[in-house]
């Protein structure tokens, strides 16, 4: 997961990897709290630094579990996201994978059959407490694979002042509305001003597309096969290319990537952009006057979905009977007072429905929590993704400069079957 889930002020992760704890041995190994603890099991956890605090908030949360555990000991290892895909590469190959991992990706490790299943490492109180969206997006082949982490979904920023003036006075659910509302604002005339911001650049152009798509009732497929060019995701190209046509979006959108025309939202010079969790930091940051709120992503006939995205928690079946060990340790982990804690310190989306209900007064936060539950995702369990996004990044751009939806559909399917 990129660092762009992150929604607070504190978001720069630390760039310089931490110093690993070890991953034990005959001689003990070192627990969260320092200290070298023989006998017992011996856990080892690698996780990445999401921010300068990580490495301190994972070491309290070993250093309580291992109070109450005592037989149980858990070796700490963080590294930076720079550096973590290659640390477990090496780790992995080497047949010295940590037992419990903390990363994006999971899909490739039980393919090979290196996972314990969720139901192993986890209690069925703790399995029924996960929004069931994130369940499904750890799930490959009909069995959960790994435990979602944290999350990140896209909501609708909207300027609330342009609205006023505009005389639009509730932010749009569908497609038309979206559409009238950009037009009235287009009508106002202001300078540099536009009433729809559409990121289609390299950047990140399958993100905004999917919201489009999967406003249609379309997906991308499965871990089986890649389903590009549906009648459903046509749908959502045409209405983007509706909107491109009707000039009430940025100039050139395929030349335009998301993080800069975020920035361009929050000089107040957009009416509307799908935002990230990140936004809210940033517009408090960047432009503390601006008047705006959030609403639910407008689709084709307003039924409720969004983008989700999401990082994994999984354990290895590493040598010695270990499985009792990890799921105490994730169960206390998942608990609410412990989980809530480090995700909001950490400035995350919980995947838990105790953890949604537990947030849940933080008006900030609302409406992107409110999305959980509905999240769709990309079909990264397909080895063929990678190379599918790659070609959607480049392509659906075209869009706005005459090409046909359909043929981009066609070329990006094409794509996903090479």
């Amino acid at each position: 997961m990129s660092r762009s889930l992150r929604f607070g002020a504190t978001a720069a992760a630390a760039a310089l990897a931490l110093t690993a704890c070890g991953f034990g041995g005959s001689s003990g190994s070192v627990g969260g709290s320092g200290q070298v603890n023989e006998g017992g099991t011996q856990l080892s956890l690698l996780v990445p630094s999401y921010s300068d605090g990580t490495k301190g908030r994972w070491e309290k949360i070993i250093t309580d579990f291992q109070a109450a555990n005592p037989d149980i000991t858990v070796a700490l290892e963080v590294q930076s996201w720079d550096n973590i895909n290659d640390v477990v590469r090496t780790k992995v190959q080497g047949n010295q994978a940590p037992d419990i991992l903390n990363i994006d990706a999971y899909s490739g490790f039980a393919q090979d059959d290196l996972l314990y299943p969720a139901s192993e490492i986890a209690s069925p109180q703790t399995l029924e407490d996960l929004q069931p969206s994130f369940v499904e997006n750890a799930t490959l082949n009909g069995t959960q694979q790994a435990m979602p982490l944290i999350a990140s979904t896209r909501t609708l920023f909207y300027n609330t002042d342009l609205f006023a003036k505009a005389g639009i006075t509730a932010p749009p659910r569908t497609w038309a509305e979206l559409q009238d509302a950009a037009q009235k604002i287009q009508a106002l005339g202001l300078p540099d001003t536009y009433g729809y911001g559409m990121p289609l650049g390299s950047e990140e152009a399958q993100a905004e597309t999917s919201i489009w798509t999967f406003g249609a009732g379309g997906s991308w497929g499965d871990a089986a096969a890649l389903t590009i060019d549906t009648p459903q995701n046509l749908e959502g190209l045409q209405a983007m290319r509706q909107l491109i046509d009707a000039k009430v979006t940025q100039p050139d959108p395929g030349a335009t990537d998301r993080t800069p025309l975020i920035n361009v939202f929050i000089q107040g010079k957009l009416g509307m952009v799908e935002g990230l969790p990140p936004t809210v930091g940033q517009i408090a940051e960047k432009n503390p006057g601006l008047t705006y709120a959030t609403a639910p992503i407008p689709t084709k006939d307003g039924t409720a979905v969004t983008l989700g995205v999401a990082d994994h928690l999984m354990a290895f079946r590493n040598p010695g009977e270990k499985a009792e060990a990890i799921k105490k340790f994730v169960d206390y982990f998942y608990s609410r007072d412990v989980y809530v804690g480090w995700v909001e310190a950490e400035g995350f989306l919980p995947v838990t429905k105790s953890g949604a209900e537990a947030l849940s007064s933080k008006t900030e936060l609302k409406t992107f929590l409110e999305g959980l539950p509905t999240a769709k995702f990309y079909p990264a369990a397909n080895a063929k993704w990678s190379a599918t996004q790659g070609a959607m990044q480049s392509l659906v751009g075209q869009i706005g400069q005459g090409t046909d939806p359909a043929a981009v559909l066609q070329q990006v399917q094409t794509a996903a079957d090479s």
